[in-house]
């Protein structure tokens, strides 16, 4: 395992996307279907988090989902059974006439409509006792949030109508204890899923246990695939979906300049080197470790686990198991793509910046071109957004410990309509899911890149002021430490750096540059107006 897989594999990021796929089913669906129904791609550059435990961990809560499903298909076998078998002389309780009571009808629709009530309100297939914030939101007649509330309601109602027509002699037996007989593999479940949040995924057990891994050998060679893939200096992209794995732009910028020599320069100062991208990107990359060694002498500052690295985007070409990723391969690319220019094989030099336990990740893409007497810079940070915050769910899962038997018991009898339904759906998805990946054998499927990022399936849409505010701050000062670096290239080889600078301190303030005008008008910012006039009228 090499020293990226190993550091990676212990974030706070990975531990809590491995918990989302028992918590979130669509988070878990898409995990897999990503990374083995789609075999033939890549995967996207993973960054602060190692993909093959989360794989792992999907691959064994969907294995539970599946044993928990056929459990619960025996039992309600048996309900169904035993009220075939006994019969039904009253036709107001055997309605279909086929032997079938109705209380195994009014459970299933129970059923059904707890689950589409917490589908609804964006809850996974581990349902568990509405929260207050819930409560409170649904006090406030938030639909989306009402809607698991009145499921509850219909829960308890059908086990208060069943108990009151057996107490009056006009039930069955079988309206309760068949729901209780079903409570049991749910209960077995949750307290699976507790173990597993208790004693793999709990902050203490994740940091010290070995890196989880998929069983089968199938999953294995996935594995191997994302393990080449996932730190390696290069990777595979589709032209239509670039920069995927990145997160979303953060204000990305570039500008061309000319390349005009200063008049009282030096002709022998430039030496006999050219003044090539390369030249530029060796004069950022001192300045940038630069920041990261001060920050790390003088404070606590996330710049001082800055990560400076070449890396290069190769075009859908050969087939994923014939790329390239050994080192002597991809130091060629970095080589011939960082002064080529090239539409397909792009270089960029990557800075990236871990903040919140990896959680919000920025990333400062760099191209820089000099080709034709210009200087074409380009910077194009991203941010990665924070993980969703009920993935943390299994920090308060672990902390309840294994002293509330009672309690999850309760919990899977409320609960228990909701998450067998769940389980049988995600079973015959994944039956379903697994036929269509047999049929189609991926594996020797036409070549493609990713088409989503595990990293960002589970990311949030909205940063908090305070992640704003670092965001901003990371991304300006590399931005500054960039600057500098072209400056002092442009003044080694002897060239202007006036409008350069002007330029720069536009982009800085968030202004507009405009070498030269003939007519128009401008205005930039919020509310700015900008108007023309003619000789003789307004």
């Amino acid at each position: 395992m090499s020293t990226s897989v190993g550091r990676e594999s212990r974030t706070e990021a990975t531990r809590l996307l491995c918990a989302g796929t028992y918590l979130d089913s669509d988070f878990r669906r898409r995990v897999i279907e990503e990374l083995v129904e789609h075999e033939e791609r890549s995967i996207a550059p993973s960054l602060g988090v190692d993909i093959v435990p989360v794989l792992a961990y999907a691959l064994r809560a969907r294995a539970q989902d599946v044993q928990t499903a056929l459990w619960l298909l025996v039992f309600w076998g048996l309900f169904i059974g035993v009220e075939v078998g006994t019969g039904s002389e009253d036709s107001a309780a055997d309605p279909f006439g086929l032997g079938i009571s109705l209380w195994s009808v009014l459970y299933a629709i129970v059923c059904f409509l707890q689950w589409t009530s917490a589908a609804s309100a964006g809850r996974g297939s581990s349902v568990y006792v509405l929260d207050k914030r819930m409560m409170r939101e649904a006090m406030r007649g938030q639909v989306r949030v009402l809607i698991p509330v009145v499921s509850g309601v219909l829960a308890v109602g059908y086990w208060l109508y069943a108990l009151i027509q057996l107490i009056w002699g006009s039930g069955s037996w079988m309206a309760i204890v068949f729901p209780l007989l079903l409570t049991l593999p749910i209960w077995a479940h949750r307290a699976r899923v507790s173990d597993v949040m208790r004693n793999e995924l709990s902050r203490k057990e994740f940091a010290r246990r070995e890196r989880a891994v998929p069983y089968t050998e199938h999953h294995r060679r996935v594995a191997r695939a994302i393990d080449r893939e996932q730190y390696a200096g290069l990777t595979i992209y589709d032209s239509g979906r670039p920069f995927l794995g990145m997160g979303r732009p953060y204000e990305p910028w570039s500008f061309v300049l000319e390349l005009k020599r200063r008049k009282d320069a030096d002709p022998a100062a430039a030496g006999p080197a050219p003044f090539t991208a390369r030249t530029v990107v060796e004069l950022i990359r001192p300045r940038l470790e630069a920041l990261r060694d001060s920050a790390a002498q003088t404070s606590r500052d996330r710049l001082k686990d800055l990560e400076i690295e070449e890396f290069v985007y190769l075009p859908v070409g050969p087939p994923r198991p014939e790329v390239d990723y050994a080192g002597g391969s991809v130091l060629r690319h970095l080589a011939e793509a960082v002064d080529e220019g090239g539409e397909a094989r792009r270089y960029f030099l990557r800075i990236r910046v871990g903040a919140w336990d990896e959680q919000v990740v920025a990333t400062i893409l760099i191209r820089v071109h000099t080709q034709g007497g210009m200087l074409v810079l380009e910077v194009v940070p991203h941010v990665l957004m924070p993980i969703k915050p009920e993935f943390r769910a299994v920090d308060v899962i672990a902390a309840r410990g294994p002293d509330n038997f009672l309690r999850d018991g309760l919990r899977a009898l409320l609960s228990g309509p909701a998450a067998g339904f769940a389980s049988a759906v995600s079973t015959v998805s994944s039956a379903v899911h697994g036929f269509r990946t047999w049929l189609a054998t991926p594996q020797y499927g036409m070549p493609d890149g990713p088409a989503t990022s595990v990293r960002e399936l589970a990311g949030t849409q909205t940063l908090s002021l305070f992640q704003e505010m670092d965001i901003s701050r990371y991304v300006k000062t590399v931005q500054d430490r960039i600057a500098s670096g072209v400056r002092d290239a442009l003044r080694s080889q002897g060239y202007e750096t006036d409008q350069f600078e002007q330029q720069i301190v536009q982009i800085s303030e968030g202004g507009v540059f405009i070498g030269s005008m003939s007519g128009g008008a401008v205005a930039s910012g919020a509310g700015a107006q900008a108007n023309t006039t003619k000789s003789g009228g307004s």
